[in-house]
């Protein structure tokens, strides 16, 4: 029986294709990296596969934006050029979800990246994002909040508007249409 956190050959194939082609087409965002030995890596990296698939599906655009010399990993960051359409009108997590009386959405960014196998950006990995290109220019993604502003009822997301990062707040049971959030995958 297949692990449910796999895709088939031919998925695997189109995957890598995909990947590739995005690769070789945004060069600036992984100086100096050689696609065949991330190839390689994801050959061997089932699951990683799987959640790259899931990220490509709900509309990610993932793309590798660094080597981590010290882990030997490399990372990949949803860069589609607005919140990944698949992954909107989501609560920031649970505990925002089931603290709605009414009109809740169907889930939530904290547990859709928990399914995925992926992280959310931190602000952090966000800004550097925006160093790639202009992202979120009509739309906005919920960003990894810190535990005390969530102890308190508060998330954090974050657009690029006027040439410029803007970190805001919310109340994690809010959710919008053109809110989603960006993950990070380490392979």
């Amino acid at each position: 029986m297949k692990n449910k956190k796999e895709i088939s050959s031919k998925q695997s194939e189109e995957l890598l294709k995909t990947l590739k082609i995005r690769f070789e087409k945004n060069l600036n965002r992984h100086n100096a990296l050689k696609w065949i030995k991330i190839e390689t890596k994801l050959k061997t990296s089932p699951e990683k596969l799987w959640s790259l698939n899931e990220m490509e599906k709900t509309g990610g655009e993932p793309d590798v934006v660094a080597y981590d010399t010290k882990t030997a990993e490399y990372i990949f960051y949803d860069c589609s050029a607005e919140s990944p359409n698949g992954r909107r009108r989501v609560c920031y997590d649970r505990e925002g979800l089931d603290s709605r009386k009414e009109f809740k959405p169907k889930n939530t960014a904290i547990d859709m990246a928990t399914e995925m196998g992926i992280e959310l950006l931190s602000e952090e990995e966000y800004r550097e994002l925006q160093k790639l290109g202009s992202f979120d220019m009509k739309t906005s993604s919920w960003l990894k909040t810190p535990t005390d502003i969530r102890k308190l009822g508060g998330s954090i997301f974050a657009d690029f508007r006027f040439g410029n990062v803007f970190v805001y707040h919310n109340g994690a049971q809010s959710y919008y249409g053109s809110r989603a959030f960006r993950g990070s995958l380490r392979v």
